[in-house]
């Protein structure tokens, strides 16, 4: 019998790189946050995520997202945000 994995909900523009969904896939409470959150606030973190220059900054902003996700957080702090959509949330 195969497998099943769970695929989460992806932003607007981007879609859910595997580390990150791995990173949350491992947390329930980041889960939950995850897919209460809209698209456009998934865009912004897989945005965030995917914008770090350094594999090592990619981590640590793979952690933030699951922590602050579950701390409450609907967006990433001090982020101006997706430079790739339009004002109507498509590409």
């Amino acid at each position: 019998m195969a497998k099943r994995t769970l695929k989460l909900s992806e932003g607007v523009v981007h879609r859910l790189p595997d580390d990150l969904q791995e990173a949350l896939l491992a947390d329930a409470g980041s889960v939950m946050a995850w897919e209460d959150i809209t698209p456009l606030a998934r865009n912004e973190w897989i945005c965030w995520v995917e914008d770090a220059k350094k594999p090592e900054t990619r981590l640590r902003r793979i952690g933030r997202t699951v922590s602050e996700l579950k701390e409450g957080k609907r967006r990433p702090c001090c982020w101006a945000g997706c430079t790739h959509r339009e004002k109507s949330g498509k590409a």
